[in-house]
């Protein structure tokens, strides 16, 4: 059964490239003015984020030990896939006719929002990073979401976060709501800086 837009929106933005807009890396930087780690990243979001140290594809970021007095994360959105087995039947491989088909299979799992949150919260309770903000859209519905809106402080963004793309060009049309939610001792000043840009809860 093909699901509607209205449930496809809270498995998948369609996009896994969102690069966090400068204007609100503004407050991000007020709160961290040195973003020692962005864990999923690369040189065009980090030309933004001007974080010390960044993951990108090539290293895998989920493989690896996240050590950093602070750090930032804008996640690949995605709802995730499991690699292709031999004779793969998936549709998206598979059928030229299907909205998301890339002709190709894939011989690594991609990962979902709830490996990278599930990846985010055990570093921070390990005491490896002693702060952290992450950003990403809201949905509620889901386990992962619920994790991170127990997990700290988080503030519900104003309106629609445009991003970029990979040419760090603004990208109109997010279909969603975003959150910044926030990890770390620091909560009286999350709030201060944060309220002027959405509710804090």
């Amino acid at each position: 059964m093909k699901m509607g837009n209205d449930q496809l929106i809270n498995q998948d933005s369609g996009c896994a490239e969102y690069y966090t807009p400068p204007t609100l890396l503004a407050y991000v930087h007020r709160m961290f003015p040195v973003i020692e780690l962005d864990p999923a990243s690369c040189e065009t979001a980090n030309q933004n984020v001007k974080a010390l140290r960044f993951f990108d594809k090539s290293v895998d970021g989920l493989k690896q030990p996240w050590i950093a007095k602070t750090l930032w994360m804008n996640h690949p959105f995605n709802k995730g896939e499991k690699a292709c087995k031999t004779k793969c039947q998936k549709k998206i491989c598979n059928d030229p006719n299907y909205s998301k088909y890339r002709g190709h299979c894939i011989d690594t799992d991609i990962p979902s929002n709830g490996d990278w949150i599930d990846y985010l919260l055990y570093q921070f309770n390990a005491g490896n990073i002693k702060e952290a903000m992450n950003i990403t859209f809201v949905n509620s519905s889901e386990a992962w979401c619920q994790k991170l809106l127990n997990a700290g402080l988080s503030c519900f963004l104003n309106g629609r976060t445009h991003f970029h793309d990979e040419n760090n060009k603004l990208k109109k049309g997010t279909t969603k709501g975003c959150f910044i939610t926030y990890l770390g001792d620091r909560t009286d000043e999350f709030r201060a800086i944060f309220s002027e840009i959405g509710v804090v809860k």
